[in-house]
């Protein structure tokens, strides 16, 4: 048994215990090219909430991971053969049922892992905020902790070298062989401002993409994968322990 491990863990050591921070996984069930599994973004979730929570834990930080959310927003890609999108008003509400709980058993910071780059729970924590007064509630987006340049050699962002690389890492009984996998290549748009960042609207999946990645995958092992995962799961601890010591009073210096 973990104790920072919530599915783990039992009424008999949970009642005795005191947390400073909930982690909530917040992950998506989607294709991942033709190599990698639908739970992809849960697999990540789950091992880099534990192994982060772990390192935080033994720092004296005590925090409570909850089991991860498997749906995200998939809206983009409807006719993609069970991709499973849960609506940002379904994910709004699942947050704020999980909010009601840690406020009232006073626990009062909460941190989104984010594992799936179509959630964006920026308003949401906006709005709750406001319901919800003496809840401190944050986001990160794991995939963005490092700079991907340093352990691979492919850019990406989804079932690219970089998840190649972790999911040979941790769950390699998952892959297939990576000569089966395409090659990941991505349209551009042919509107400007969405190629320079300043403007955005949603990709249609299946006109960007053939294999569903993107991102070439090619170059991924499991020796990068490790790397990078010891490497983000140090600097998301760090975040643990900073939110696990933070006074809600004073956060600005």
């Amino acid at each position: 048994m973990r104790p920072y491990i919530l599915a783990e863990a039992n009424w008999k050591d949970i009642k005795e215990q005191q947390f400073e921070v909930a982690i909530l996984p917040w992950a998506a069930t989607e294709a991942h090219n033709y190599h990698l599994p639908y739970a992809t973004d849960i697999i990540e979730a789950d091992h880099i909430a534990a192994e982060s929570a772990r390192k935080a834990w033994e720092a004296g930080a005590k925090v409570i991971v909850l089991p991860t959310i498997p749906f995200g927003v998939n809206t983009g890609q409807t006719d993609i053969l069970l991709d499973m999108n849960m609506s940002p008003s379904t994910q709004a509400a699942v947050l704020n049922d999980v909010l009601e709980v840690l406020n009232r058993q006073g626990i009062h910071k909460l941190l989104l892992l984010n594992s799936h780059g179509g959630n964006d729970f920026k308003m949401m924590i906006r709005e709750l905020g406001l319901k919800y007064p003496k809840m401190f509630i944050s986001s990160c987006n794991w995939f963005q902790a490092m700079n991907k340049g340093e352990f691979f050699e492919h850019a990406g962002d989804h079932a690219d070298e970089m998840e190649t690389s972790l999911i040979l890492h941790l769950r390699p009984d998952l892959v297939r062989p990576l000569e089966e996998a395409g090659d990941g290549h991505a349209r551009k748009p042919k509107i400007k401002a969405f190629t320079e960042g300043w403007a955005w609207a949603e990709r249609k999946w299946s006109q960007v993409t053939e294999d569903t990645g993107v991102g070439n995958p090619k170059k991924a092992t499991k020796e990068k994968g490790e790397r990078f995962f010891n490497a983000v799961t140090d600097k998301i601890s760090t975040l643990f322990v900073d939110l696990a010591k933070a006074k809600l009073d004073d956060l600005y210096e």
